[in-house]
């Protein structure tokens, strides 16, 4: 990776802030969790606990927990403003999300070994500043290596994608 510039990066979140959003998140998980326990039957039967009962206590407990934890970021005077993630550091996260993202979305398309070879090829030569016939080489070997270990060694498919493009050796 590359090395982060000098001097003070401008900070894109806190951690209270990240703490409150995430609390909000686990609170609704929590809240959702209940309402659908109780629609399974929360209570107790004649034979035991209903379907829904652990499940009703569990998203109790995250409920309150995330309350407790929106509190504590948002108006808790002890509450952590110090920087979460800074513009540098973002930048470093989404070179290795987006693409990735976009690795997963071709794999639908042109299956799992193909984009295995691209997205490995690409990397070295974005991330790791390598040739490209390295890259190209390397990409190619692994997703060869790999689908001679599992297509034929293993007998497990893996994502042939869309586009069928190992259609013509039989797979």
């Amino acid at each position: 990776m590359h090395e982060q510039p000098a001097g003070e990066a401008k900070s894109l979140a806190t951690n209270a802030t990240v703490d409150a959003v995430v609390a909000a998140l686990l609170t609704l998980v929590g809240i959702v969790v209940m309402v659908q326990a109780r629609k399974l039957g929360a209570g107790w039967a004649s034979d035991g606990p209903g379907a829904g009962y652990f499940p009703f206590y569990i998203g109790g407990l995250l409920t309150v927990g995330g309350v407790g934890i929106l509190y504590q970021s948002l108006l808790s005077k002890k509450a952590d403003k110090g920087s979460f993630v800074d513009a540098w550091q973002m930048k470093q996260i989404l070179s290795v999300l987006l693409p990735s993202t976009a690795f997963v979305g071709v794999i639908m398309v042109v299956g799992m070994y193909v984009a295995a070879a691209i997205f490995l090829a690409c990397f070295m030569v974005w991330l790791g500043k390598y040739s490209w016939a390295k890259s190209v080489t390397l990409g190619i070997g692994s997703s060869v290596f790999f689908f001679v270990l599992f297509e034929i060694w293993f007998k497990v498919p893996l994502a042939k994608g869309a586009l069928q493009p190992l259609a013509f050796l039989g797979y």
